[in-house]
């Protein structure tokens, strides 16, 4: 195969992922689905929405097996049951052998050469091998609440078998599993040797352990290290933590370049890296551009028809939504004095004309990485890893413009009840735990497009798209009910916690006033003698 060839089978197998990937969202949400019993209409709007960009990837990249079956979906949603979101016992069967069959077209390598056919579903199971077979059963059952599905293993011949037919999203094992010093992490060791990428796993040892052991550990792959008793609560923050398997959103880069040429060598560029470019000629469009397209990296020529490069990454910067955005000059200068000039001006980098691929995508992957992850520290509460209370405010806004297009919006507020009882009784550290697994639960239970935020001390809220009031209600009575069932460890003893929720539904009012509606809700919520979720009404909130 000579170096063009080669190039583009590359090329087609990096497209051919991203089919994959897509593919795994659509199983994901089928499952979602269904573990509602199908009564769920949000997850149906999900499941339909994903297959549909499934079905455009892939006759894009040119993948005809996904393609056909995501055009068989298509197919069954144009029927009038699922368009109103009740599907007959014929039509989920459908569904069920249509998911099937995706899931076998979506199989990895090593499975195919197994000749096995595991459902390959986003969320595969979590692995427990433990000695303690109580202790295992316990943190299965509380997985569960989360959305994780637990499989337990008693000996080591069957763990070995099972994770070569079917990878798991974790292990967590047991360092003596099977008896005998560190007989776990021989296991882990063969099983990672036969995968081609090597799987999580969390290690507990109920004895104290040296240095060497640890290192063994962490040369197969050893993530995590629980001494002693596991804390169940802690355990399913680090599963959720390796368990994300969501494919990265490409990159959103905006070019302003005069040359219509460069720009459009640097559109098909990005494209093929699988980022999302969004080109403009005329730099007096950048005002209109920013806000439209909302870009994460912006690339611009440094000399242009009426204005420079500097000029504009100054107006860029005078906006606080753009401050951290990387601005990428590009250019023939080769005057290092001006390239270091033009930076100090708010540019974070030189690029030198002719411009290599390669030198671009590595150079917006890293400046990409890095941005990401200092917007996240700046939106993002410390403790649970939800938007801050500013940004829940922001995002809300913009779902508030978008809604008003047609589309229900409704924001929930939530609060725990007699939280600082709890602080009292076990401690802040155990209140701080049930912050974030309140987070966690929350995480796992909303889809993409909805945005969860900690508003405030123990208070939360959700903005949930393309949700009424009665599918709010449905999925916040769910929600409480399951999180009340909850037993969350303190020590040697356990305890419930329970929530109180307000709704109100967008009337197209301000972020402010929606939230002010909300609050009444849940004000008689608390009222009413809490745990239970109120709608807000004109005369007075409701019970539901």
């Amino acid at each position: 195969m000579n170096a063009p060839d080669n190039q583009r089978e590359q090329l087609k197998q990096h497209f051919a992922k991203r089919v994959t990937n897509q593919a795994r969202v659509v199983l994901d949400a089928w499952q979602q689905w269904r573990d509602t019993e199908f009564n769920d209409p949000r997850w149906l709007q999900d499941l339909r929405e994903a297959s549909e960009k499934l079905e455009k990837y892939a006759a894009r990249f040119e993948v005809p097996q996904h393609q056909a079956i995501a055009g068989k979906i298509s197919q069954l949603f144009n029927q009038p049951e699922l368009e109103q979101a009740e599907p007959t016992a014929e039509q989920r069967t459908q569904l069920a052998g249509l998911m099937d069959e995706l899931a076998a077209n979506t199989q990895r390598k090593t499975d195919q050469e197994a000749q096995t056919a595991p459902r390959t579903f986003l969320r595969a199971p979590i692995y427990l091998a433990f000695n303690n077979v109580d202790s295992a059963q316990r943190i299965i059952k509380q997985m569960d609440f989360f959305g994780f599905r637990g499989q337990q293993f008693d000996n080591g011949a069957n763990l070995i078998e099972t994770s070569l037919k079917s990878k798991p999203q974790v292990i967590v094992i047991d360092v003596d599993f099977g008896g005998g010093n560190g007989a776990g992490i021989e296991l882990v060791r063969q099983i990672q040797s036969a995968q081609e990428t090597p799987i999580p796993v969390l290690f507990v040892c109920e004895r104290e352990v040296d240095l060497a052991t640890r290192l063994q550990a962490v040369r197969c792959g050893g993530e995590e290290f629980f001494t002693h008793s596991v804390d169940s609560g802690q355990l399913i923050e680090k599963i959720e933590c390796y368990a994300r398997a969501n494919p990265q959103e490409p990159y959103r880069v905006l070019v302003v370049d005069d040359s219509k040429a460069q720009a459009a060598y640097m559109d098909l560029a990005l494209k093929k890296a699988g980022m999302t470019p969004h080109v403009i000629n005329d730099p007096m469009q950048l005002l209109f551009a920013l806000d439209e397209f909302q870009p994460e990296i912006i690339i611009m020529d440094m000399y242009m028809p009426g204005c420079m490069g500097m000029e504009l990454a100054k107006v860029i910067r005078q906006q606080d939504r753009f401050v951290g955005v990387p601005i990428i000059y590009i250019s023939a200068e080769d005057d290092i004095n001006k390239q270091l000039h033009a930076m100090s001006l708010g540019g974070d980098d030189f690029l030198t004309k002719p411009i290599n691929p390669r030198h671009l995508v590595a150079t917006l992957n890293n400046r990409g990485r890095r941005a990401r992850t200092l917007q996240s520290l700046m939106i993002r509460d410390s403790l649970t890893e939800l938007y801050t209370h500013t940004h829940t405010l922001h995002l809300l806004e913009a779902e508030i413009a978008k809604a008003q297009q047609g589309a229900p919006l409704t924001l929930a507020l939530m609060d725990i009840d007699e939280f600082q009882a709890i602080n009292e009784s076990y401690g802040y550290p155990i209140g701080d735990r049930v912050l974030k697994s309140l987070a966690l639960f929350l995480k796992q239970r909303l889809r993409k497009s909805d945005h969860c935020g900690r508003f405030g001390g123990e208070e939360f809220a959700l903005v949930l798209t393309n949700t009424s009031e009665s599918d709010a209600r449905h999925l916040l009575n769910e929600i409480r009910e399951r999180f009340g069932a909850l037993r969350q460890p303190a020590g040697g003893q356990e305890f419930q916690v329970t929530f109180s929720c307000g709704l109100a539904q967008s009337r197209g009012e301000s972020a402010r006033a929606l939230v002010d509606r909300a609050r009444a809700a849940l004000r008689e919520a608390k009222n009413d003698g809490r745990n239970t979720v109120r709608v807000h009404r004109d005369s007075s909130p409701t019970s539901t």
